[in-house]
């Protein structure tokens, strides 16, 4: 039987990162993480991310690489525009990002973790 490994993308001192990561070793999940402000985000990555859970999900519009925007650039935001903001600067998508078999958790509650996975 093939597995598919569970993946963890996100960057390494989040602390959404930290706890997902502290949260899926305890409870003895196996799990690659991918550090995507070092080895950046493959781009069909990032398209079927935006599929499944769509642009504005994966959009963190909270953060500082949001905010350091020109407002233009946020006042006219859509899919195609945010599928380049987040190329150039993947520290502006929501971490972590969890794929676990044919599905993606963005952000990180142990509630959901704990649902979806055991």
């Amino acid at each position: 039987m093939i597995t598919t490994m569970n993946k963890l993308f996100g960057i390494s001192n989040c602390d959404s990162v930290k706890k997902a990561k502290k949260w899926l070793i305890e409870n003895n999940i196996e799990f690659e993480f991918y550090d995507y402000k070092k080895q950046g985000v493959p781009e069909e990555k990032l398209k079927k991310w935006i599929k499944q859970v769509g642009w504005e999900i994966l959009l963190n519009k909270r953060g500082t690489t949001w905010r350091k925007l020109n407002d233009t650039v946020k006042d006219s935001v859509d899919e195609k525009s945010a599928f380049r903001i987040m190329m150039e600067n993947p520290s502006i998508i929501k971490r972590p990002v969890f794929e676990i078999e044919h599905e993606i958790l963005v952000g990180f509650s142990a509630d959901i973790y704990g649902e979806k996975i055991q």
